[in-house]
């Protein structure tokens, strides 16, 4: 075998080793309904279970996880899509190990990127030099392209709702656009700051109905998180709940929105579309198909 060969032999066996990465896009239809505490907090929740967890904070305009964190990076998103820096090297050390991508806050060219420019941005993770178990994105909120764009590429898409009318109904509009224009079919519904479980289940029941009238897509419950005044307490604070009140109400939920986030599978096969490690999704596959054949 030629050198070339063999370097490209030994490539290929250092990418099937590394194992696939499971990408939870955290989204709503509207703001305010605790999007990015939910994703903070699941983030972290899930390193306590001893899983490498990177959050990346894809609301590039309007920034926000490094200011829940009470964290001062010096460098972000921005130096990425320039070239001006790599990926790894923006990366903040965030509670629990989480490691942290974070954006940029008012600039508004972030916000407005093309197509181009946001594909880069999913297949510019693909050079990360380490393993990582969980991708947890904060994207913005509504329906603009780059909501669109990390859907897609993600595994499983996390919608956050709320008890107020406008959230189920931009959530529904959300759903609407991203099967339609995207082609998502599978979503994940949480509903935060409700009374209590059942408040939870009612509100879910709410937008399956609608969903299962009108759109041909899969809602499941993810779950809830209760009002619960820790949450403000610990965003006060500029830290996780899960971090500063582990034991209270939604500190518990957190936790066990984590469990089974890990208990899921990690895709290997991305037919057609974008997504976050491709590569490692590609060589996975072909490794387990290998251990199979043999």
């Amino acid at each position: 075998m030629q050198q070339s060969e063999q370097d490209q032999a030994a490539g290929l066996r250092a990418l099937a080793a590394r194992k696939p990465v499971k990408v939870i896009a955290v989204t709503s239809g509207k703001g305010g309904v605790g999007k990015t505490n939910v994703a903070v907090n699941l983030s972290i929740s899930l390193a306590q279970r001893g899983r490498s967890s990177l959050l990346l904070d894809a609301d590039l305009g309007l920034a926000n996880v490094d200011v829940l964190l009470g964290l001062s990076p010096t460098a972000n998103l921005a130096q990425v899509l320039d070239g001006t820096l790599a990926l790894e090297d923006v990366l903040l050390e965030g509670p629990a190990g989480v490691k942290i991508v974070p954006a940029a806050s008012g600039i508004a060219a972030l916000a407005d990127l093309d197509a181009r420019q946001y594909g880069g941005l999913v297949s510019a993770f693909a050079t990360l030099p380490y393993d990582v178990d969980f991708m947890v994105i904060d994207t913005a909120s509504g329906i603009g392209r780059g909501v669109a764009t990390f859907c897609q590429a993600a595994d499983e898409v996390l919608v956050v709702v709320c008890d107020e009318p406008s959230s189920l109904t931009d959530a529904y509009a959300l759903i609407k656009v991203l099967s339609r224009d995207r082609g998502v079919r599978d979503f994940r519904v949480l509903c935060n700051n409700v009374r209590n479980a059942a408040h939870g289940e009612t509100l879910f029941r709410t937008l399956l109905r609608a969903c299962d009238r009108f759109l041909d897509v899969r809602l499941d419950y993810f779950g809830m998180v209760p009002a619960d005044e820790a949450v403000k307490r610990a965003v006060r604070r500029q830290q996780a709940v899960v971090e500063c009140y582990p034991g209270s109400p939604a500190g518990r939920a957190f936790k066990e929105l984590a469990r089974r986030a890990d208990n899921g599978e990690v895709p290997t096969d991305v037919p057609g579309r974008p997504a976050f490690f491709l590569e490692r999704r590609v060589a996975g596959g072909r490794a387990l198909g290998a251990r199979t054949d043999a």
